[in-house]
Order: structure tokens, then C-alpha cells, then sequence
């Protein structure tokens, strides 16, 4: 008689939807972060909330305002419980409340999980409401408005169904799942120490925005730098600050990073592309290793939990106000990035997530609905294209609208200008629902596609290069993945991606160590690659030009080891890349004689000089402008150490003249009109040379590559690489009344590798040249590269 009572009152909310008059909360079991069923709603009870339905049909048709209906007082706090809207998906904040919606396609019942922080810690569940098929439920999306204070509160969800793998159902009840949607994970407080209960995956849950939460942005706008003139800098967000020689207050956070920013501008970066830092768990397989010496910890992060919550271990905050000041740390390291003229790119990673394969933990989707958000073969077995576990099924409708919804938010939200894709060949495969009529709403002939298939034209992908706000942003893929599929100059790109260019690296790799028959590719990358992206319509900036990165060696390990040491990540060496086109300059180790560490260092600045005035994009790894040495490891994903953390110590250490070196580069770079072009050079400005001028040697046997470029601002410049094992005496172009002028030879010690303006004694390090100059000469020691400059010549005054 109560609920009937209710009915002949008004039970609607303005905006808000139905609600309900009861619902029962089920019992705790506090052993572990599993909930018992306990008691729900009795079928007269369920009935009556149907009832409840139809006659707010009908009332909604006219009728006077009524009062609403109040909810029963919980345990916890008061709420008036709404049926909700299905849109958006997460948590949303409203004046008077939050609305809750959660997709699932074969769901047979949901409930939604609050806590407190103090039970979340505790792996108990504060309460729960559950939520009726009827009024609760549109289409494939469950929701629920609950009107009241829900501030300093979390969320999760219990999703029911069948648990069937071979149908690819994994629902179990009795697990609190995290919301896809959620805007920050509360788990855990302090990197790298386990939960309470000693286990590496506690309890987790979402935080609950507010709508009174606000940050100063201080008038913050999108930088639009363009993308030739970018200098990117990867970066590790905790592994930057770690170290105790950063002398940071927060080390290891985005607030210790963003101490360090001047830094980044001294050197001359623009733009920082950021290692996964969306929340991850790197203690995902936390345990002791003896060849460690230490504990193993997912250190890199490419094992995404929530794609919209920032790692919330590498706030200084922690878990305080539930999240919501670890996203305001997130966003001041962006401002303050900004202020300096600095763009963020976050490394995202869409191809795979932490749950693994069948053997995998039930964090999220998997619980929420796993045959719609993982590619999954006829018996439910996961396909691994990642090579990692399971693969994200990017091209099913949902999930690609999940992905789009997720970027929108870094952009608009957090203010981020741009997004690295790890193995982004796998946003091109087809998905589990992949065929003509899903896709093209009618049957196409010899459509015989099958899941995984790479597309010539994804969805998902012509969704975020049409989508008006994500099309403004840099797009950078990294076009290849563990399935097989490589697609460097050839991923589908409707003029708006870039790539990590892989070719870049092996060849110039090859070249610069001496390998013979590559001087004609290596031309190629000087010009940016234009046998790769000119045919497609794309431009030297697509190509994102790099020696080294995160995976495979440093740039000093580069010249110091053949082979790799990967013995301490615990896996006998068989991790990590065996083809590394690496040379030690003779000896193996760090251990090395005098002239070895010289020709090194020599090799350093080949490498470095290559990559400054190649055309396209640089990117330099974080430590390599310091010469950063990880012991010849090329994979240490698993290292919370010495060997990922930048070593502040050692870049300010006398002996590092190579970041000097490094520095003076990037800023001659961004000097030259020449070297950041809009489209590829062509003849009218560039000339090719070898040993004599306009004489290039493309031979199989050739080891030396020259080319001369005219410059708006330098008037013109001369640029040669020798990468024989002997030196060579090159005559240089002739330009009457003018004469070349040395800038920068790598065969020389620091300072004079670089003769910058500062130098004192430049004059006379110049003047020791003047009698092969005043001959159109120059000569060139063994591995060695070159910049002159022209100048006018004062003797032709005279």
C-alpha cells in the first residue's frame, strides 16, 4: 500500500526520469572484495516499480505538478534514486545529483556499488542499489540517477549474466567492476607497495564527480604549433623526476615534473609525448627477482585499467578527494607546460588492455560486456595481435564511439594537444561483428572478411580524422603490431596522421655505422621520406623521425653493444629485440679503450646531427641528450630503477659535453628556414654531392652522402656524412664571393664540435682551416659528419 500511495503523487523529477520507492541493500563480505547477493526486491516490490512505470506514462501526457517522491534513508546517506538517462556513459555530475550509465550488451542484472574510501581500502562495498530491468534500462545501457550529496564517494559496478568463455561471456556477480567510463581510479595510494591484503590487485573503484569542481586553467589555449616545427621529447612521467638528483619536492609525479620544465625549454623541446600515464598497475606481476636484485613492476604502463583516468600514483596527492586532485595535477603539469610553449602528446595504448587473456583478472570490460570490447575468435578465445593477451575489438560500434568519447575528453577536458597510438595497426583490423551488412547496412559481393582482417578504410579510424574536435589535434601512429601487420607509409591517414617512421630508424642505424648499400635510402630519410608519405598526399612532417625510443636501446647503448643484456629482467635474454643494428665501435661493454669511448661519442653525434636536420619531425628519447646508458638492457619495461630514471646528476656532470652538443643542434635547427620545410625539397634548392661537388656516389659501396641546401636565413648550408672507416678530403660547392665557414664537425673534441657564437676561441679554431676553405675544401676523418655555413668571403672585398 505504500508504493500505491506513492503512485497517486507525483513520481516524476523534473529531467530526471522514474524512481524507484525502495531498493535493499545486499550483504558484505568483507573477506574479499566479492559482495554476497543478499536480499533484493520481492517480486510485488518488482512488480509495483513496473506499475510505477505505466502510470508515469500516462501522467506524463498532462497533469499538475506533483511532489516528488522521497527514497527510504540508507545506511550511508540520503538519495532520491531515478530511473537516469542512458547518456552520456559514466558518472556525470548534475546540479542536484549524478547520473549513472553503463553499457552491456548481454547483462541480465546490474547494480551499482558505492563506497567510502575507508571501506574501499577495507575491500568492502558501503552500498549497493540495484537497479530494475524496466525502469533502469535502455536498450543495451543501464542507468540510474541518484539526487543528493555524493561528494568523497566512489563507485563500481556488479554485473550479472551468463559466465560462458566459449560464447565469450565472462559475467560474475560477485565481482565489483570498474566503470569504463570512470574519470579516476581509487585503488591504492603509493606506487609499488602492495594492497592491504598483500595482493597486487585490490579493489578498485571510480571516482564520483562533482559539479563544483573546478580548475584554473589561468586562460589556457591550445598552442597549434606546427607540426614541421616540432621537437618531441618522449618521456616517462615518473621515471623524469625519480631520481634523488632531481632535487625535486614530489619526485617521480606530475608535479615533479613540472618543476623541470625550464629544463625541457633550455634544451629546446616543444613538445613532450608522455609514456602511458592513464591509469595502469604496475604491480600487475609484482614479485622478487634475484637477477633484479629487486622487485619486478610494470614500469613502462602499457597495460591500460581506465583510459580516462590519469595514473593516479603519479599524482603527489594520491587518492585525496577521492581523485579529483590527481586530475588537477594532470592538468596543471599541462598549463604550466603550455606557459613555456610546450605541447603534451599522451602515449595511449587502444590495441590491448590489462585483463589479459582467459587467464586475466575481471577489472572492467571484460565484466561489463567482454565479447563486445575484445576481438574474440568463434569459441571465445582471444585473438592477441598485441601480443599481450587479448586485443581491443576498435572497430565494433561501441567500442569505437568508446575510444572517440575517450580523446574528446583529453582534449577538451585535460587540454592535451595530441596522442601517440601504440600499435595502431591494430585500430585498423576488423572487429568481432566485422561484415558488409553490419557495416554497410546491405551485402556486398566477395566480402569474405574476417575478424582481425586489416580494412582499407576503419571506421574508427575515418571516425577520429573526421571527428570535429580530434581532427584539429596531432595524430601519430605507430603503424605496425605484433600480428604481423606493418603499415609504415601506408596507414590510412585522410591527411591528418603521422607515423612513427620505423624505416627512419633502421636505416639511418645501417648507414651511420657503415653498412654498406644504404646511401641512397638514407638520402630518402634526409628528405623525410618522401618514397613513403609524397605519393599518398602526405608531407615531410607525417614522418616522426627517431633513432632511438623507449624499447630498444639508448642512444650510448647504441654505439656501446652488439648484443643485448637483458639477463636482470628475469627471462634468461630472451626478451626484448635480437636485431638491434647496433655497433660497439670495436669492444663490447662499457669497459672500453680510450679511443673506442672516442669514436663513440663521435657516432653520438652523428646520430644526433642526422636527426636535427633531416626533414620531418624529431624525436629524441628522454636521457639520450646526456648520453643515458641502461647497461645494454633493451627492454626495461620492468625496472622501477636506476636504469629508467634520468640521472640529473650525470646531465650535469662536466665530462656530459654531449648535451651541448644536443642543445646548440636543436636550437641551430629551429634557425634554418631549410630543415622544417612544408613539403619535400626539390632541386630548385637542393643539391646533391659526394667526394666532389654535384657528384653524388649512389653506388652499393658508397658510405658517403652530401647535400647542399639554400636557406632563407643562413643563406645556404652544406651538410656531409662519411661513414667509411677512412678519411676523405670532399671539395666543396663554389660560390664566388662567398666562403664555407665551419659550423660543426663531429670528429672534434667538445667545445669545438659545435663552434657556437659564444665560443672565445672560434676565430682561430676557424682560421686552422683557411687554407682547405680558401680551396673549396674540406677534410672529413672516419665517421664523421659535417655542417658549413656560407658566408660572405672578406678577401673578395679587398
Amino acid at each position: 500500500m505504500e508504493l500505491a500511495s506513492a503512485v497517486s503523487g507525483s513520481i516524476r523529477a523534473p529531467d530526471r526520469g522514474l524512481l524507484w520507492s525502495k531498493w535493499r541493500i545486499p550483504l558484505l563480505d568483507s573477506r574479499s572484495n566479492r559482495v554476497s547477493v543478499g536480499v533484493g526486491r520481492s517480486v510485488k516490490e518488482m512488480r509495483a516499480a513496473r506499475r510505477i512505470a505505466s502510470l508515469v506514462v500516462n501522467a506524463s501526457s498532462g497533469g499538475a505538478e506533483r511532489e516528488t517522491l522521497v527514497v527510504e534513508k540508507t545506511g550511508l546517506r540520503d538519495f532520491k534514486v531515478l530511473a537516469g538517462r542512458p547518456l552520456p556513459f559514466g558518472a556525470t555530475a548534475c546540479e542536484d545529483g549524478v547520473n549513472f550509465a553503463v553499457y552491456s550488451g548481454s547483462a541480465e542484472a546490474a547494480t551499482l556499488c558505492l563506497f567510502t574510501l575507508s571501506d574501499l581500502k577495507e575491500n568492502k562495498v558501503s552500498e549497493q542499489i540495484s537497479l530494475d530491468p524496466v525502469v533502469n534500462r535502455t536498450g543495451n545501457v543501464w542507468h540510474v540517477f541518484l539526487e543528493g550529496d555524493l561528494k568523497n564517494l566512489l563507485y563500481g559496478y556488479k554485473i550479472d549474466g551468463k559466465f560462458q568463455p566459449e560464447e565469450g561471456h565472462y559475467y560474475d556477480y560477485s565481482r565489483v567492476i570498474l566503470d569504463p567510463y570512470a574519470k579516476a581510479v581509487t585503488s591504492r595510494e603509493e606506487y609499488g607497495v602492495l594492497g592491504l591484503d598483500g595482493g597486487n590487485w585490490p579493489q578498485m573503484a571510480g571516482m564520483i564527480p562533482v559539479s563544483d569542481d573546478e580548475f584554473d586553467w589561468e586562460g589556457d589555449l591550445p598552442l597549434r604549433l606546427p607540426q614541421k616545427d616540432l621537437v618531441i621529447y618522449e618521456m616517462h612521467v615518473r621515471g623524469f623526476t625519480k631520481h634523488d638528483s632531481s632535487k625535486v619536492d614530489f619526485p617521480g609525479t606530475y608535479i615533479g615534473a613540472t618543476e623541470k620544465l625550464d629544463y625541457l625549454k633550455e634544451l629546446g623541446i616543444n613538445c613532450v609525448e608522455l609514456m602511458p600515464c592513464q591509469e595502469f598497475n604496475e604491480m600487475e606481476y609484482f614479485g622478487h627477482s634475484t637477477a633484479m636484485k629487486g622487485n619486478k613492476v610494470n614500469f613502462w604502463g602499457y597495460s591500460t585499467i581506465n583510459y580516462f583516468s590519469p595514473m593516479i600514483r603519479y599524482s603527489s596527492a594520491g587518492m585525496s578527494n577521492c581523485g579529483h586532485d590527481a586530475i588537477n595535477e594532470f592538468k596543471t603539469f599541462v598549463r604550466e607546460a603550455h606557459k613555456r610553449g610546450i605541447e603534451v602528446l599522451l602515449d595511449v595504448v587502444f590495441n590491448h588492455t590489462a585483463e589479459g587473456n582467459e587467464n586475466g583478472p575481471i577489472l572492467s570490460f571484460r565484466g561489463a560486456d567482454n565479447s563486445t570490447y575484445y576481438m574474440l575468435a568463434p569459441k571465445g578465445e582471444f585473438y592477441n595481435y598485441s601480443g599481450c593477451g587479448n586485443t581491443f575489438n576498435c572497430n565494433h560500434p561501441v567500442v569505437r564511439q568508446f575510444i572517440v568519447d575517450c580523446l574528446r575528453y583529453w582534449v577538451v577536458e585535460m587540454h592535451v594537444d595530441g596522442f601517440r597510438f601504440d600499435l595502431a595497426s591494430i585500430l585498423t583490423r576488423s572487429s568481432r561483428l566485422w561484415d558488409s551488412i553490419n557495416v554497410y547496412g546491405n551485402p556486398k559481393d566477395g566480402d569474405t572478411l574476417t575478424t582481425g582482417s586489416p580494412l582499407g578504410t576503419p571506421p574508427l579510424i575515418d571516425m577520429i580524422s573526421n571527428d570535429p574536435i580530434l581532427r584539429g589535434v596531432k595524430l601519430i601512429a605507430e603503424a605496425w603490431d605484433s600480428g604481423g601487420l606493418y603499415q609504415v607509409g601506408q596507414f590510412p591517414h585522410w591527411a591528418v596522421w603521422s607515423e612513427w617512421n620505423g624505416q627512419y630508424r633502421d636505416i639511418v642505424r645501417q648507414f651511420i655505422k657503415g653498412t654498406n648499400g644504404f646511401s641512397g635510402a638514407f638520402a630518402q630519410c634526409l628528405c623525410g621520406s618522401p618514397n613513403l608519405y609524397q605519393a599518398g598526399g602526405r608531407k615531410p612532417w607525417n614522418s616522426i623521425n627517431f633513432v632511438c625510443a623507449h624499447d630498444g636501446f639508448t642512444l650510448a647503448d647504441l654505439v656501446t653493444y652488439n648484443n643485448k643484456c637483458n639477463l636482470s629482467n628475469g627471462e634468461d635474454n630472451r626478451d626484448g629485440e635480437n636485431h638491434n643494428l647496433s655497433w660497439n665501435c670495436g669492444e663490447e661493454g662499457e669497459c672500453a679503450s680510450i679511443t673506442v669511448r672516442r669514436l663513440r661519442k663521435r657516432q653520438m653525434r652523428n646520430f644526433f646531427l642526422c636527426l636535427m636536420v633531416s626533414q620531418g619531425v624529431p624525436m629524441i628519447y628522454m636521457g639520450d641528450e646526456y648520453g643515458h646508458s641502461k647497461g645494454g638492457n633493451n627492454n626495461t619495461y620492468c625496472h622501477d630503477n636506476h636504469l629508467n630514471y634520468f640521472r640529473w646528476d650525470r646531465k650535469e656532470d662536466s665530462s656530459s659535453d654531449f648535451y651541448r652538443f644536443c642543445h646548440l643542434m636543436i636550437k641551430f635547427r629551429s634557425e634554418c628556414e631549410s630543415l622544417g620545410l612544408d613539403d619535400f625539397p626539390i632541386g630548385d634548392r637542393l643539391q646533391w654531392h659526394g667526394h666532389r661537388h654535384c657528384a653524388p656516389d649512389w653506388s652499393i659501396t658508397s658510405r658517403f652522402v652530401a647535400f647542399s641546401m639554400t636557406d632563407k636565413v643562413m643563406q645556404e648550408i652544406y651538410i656531409a656524412f662519411n661513414t667509411s672507416h677512412l678519411p676523405v678530403t670532399v671539395s666543396l660547392p663554389e660560390r664566388p664571393g662567398y666562403i664555407w665557414e665551419p659550423l660543426v664537425d663531429t670528429s672534434k673534441p667538445s667545445p669545438y664540435d659545435f663552434l657556437s657564437d659564444d665560443l672565445p676561441d672560434k676565430p682561430i679554431a676557424i682560421k686552422q682551416y683557411a687554407g682547405f676553405l680558401h680551396s673549396n675544401l674540406y677534410p672529413m676523418l672516419s665517421y664523421s659528419s659535417i655542417i658549413l655555413i656560407l658566408r660572405p668571403d672578406p678577401e673578395s672585398l679587398l
